[in-house]
């Protein structure tokens, strides 16, 4: 596969996965990207089923549920590298990880950023939902809650993690948590915000749509089979 390097990113939908799969998933891309092997970017789009994650900042001291309940309801909790604090991903959360090479991208890390908040802006404006950044907190919010959170690591310039985008799912585990480590916020969804039901492939539409939009890229769908045939050459 040769492809216009900047313009161009291949992406790729998966099913439910789950977390520590995806996470491999992404270090394998990370090196292919590095190494060459992979000569585009690459952006996964999936969701997770239920699970803890803590950023480099740690994040224990905002749980508070004990680690014996998290056990009871079969939630893991696991250390990720990306920045941020705890945080809980599950099924009707939209999760997007792009692997990109952010000097084939030409952008700064706080211009990457601020893309993946509008794409998330752009998604919630096309359902009528008004959102804004936060300067305390990176993602996109309705007043004071929070709709859409941004984490990102960066491995010898491939940038990977990306966002978390609430469509529709229980809201429930984020209140076993101080949200990114924040007191005081909660979190909403686009259901809560819309009082319906949202399609989760409608909005998986929507954010390939705005994501080609905000970066100025093409996505080509492809299969995890077809990268991974790649991986291996």
């Amino acid at each position: 596969m040769h492809y216009e390097l900047d313009k161009r990113w291949l992406c790729i939908e998966l099913p439910a996965t789950g977390y520590r799969e995806a996470w491999k998933l992404q270090g394998q891309l990370v090196a292919a990207r590095k190494d060459k092997i992979i000569d585009t970017n690459v952006v996964l789009l999936l969701e997770h089923p239920p699970v803890f994650t803590l950023g480099r900042r740690g994040g224990l001291n905002n749980l508070t549920v004990s680690a014996n309940f998290l056990k009871k309801a079969g939630i893991p909790v696991i250390q990720v590298e990306r920045g941020g604090s705890i945080t809980f991903h599950g099924p009707g959360q939209l999760v997007m990880y792009p692997i990109i090479d952010l000097n084939v991208a030409r952008l700064r890390v706080v211009d990457y950023v601020e893309n993946l908040e509008e794409v998330m802006i752009r998604a919630a404006l096309d359902w009528g939902i008004k959102t804004e950044r936060n300067p305390m907190n990176r993602g996109v919010w309705v007043g004071n809650n929070k709709l859409g959170s941004v984490g990102i690591a960066i491995r010898r310039g491939i940038c990977f993690h990306g966002l978390a985008f609430n469509v529709n799912p229980s809201l429930k585990p984020f209140g076993w948590i101080s949200p990114c480590g924040l007191k005081d916020i909660r979190m909403t969804s686009m259901e809560r915000e819309l009082s319906r039901k949202v399609s989760m492939n409608q909005v998986r539409e929507t954010v390939k749509r705005h994501v080609q939009a905000v970066f100025g890229v093409e996505l080509i769908m492809t299969s995890l089979l077809e990268v991974q045939g790649l991986l291996k050459t």
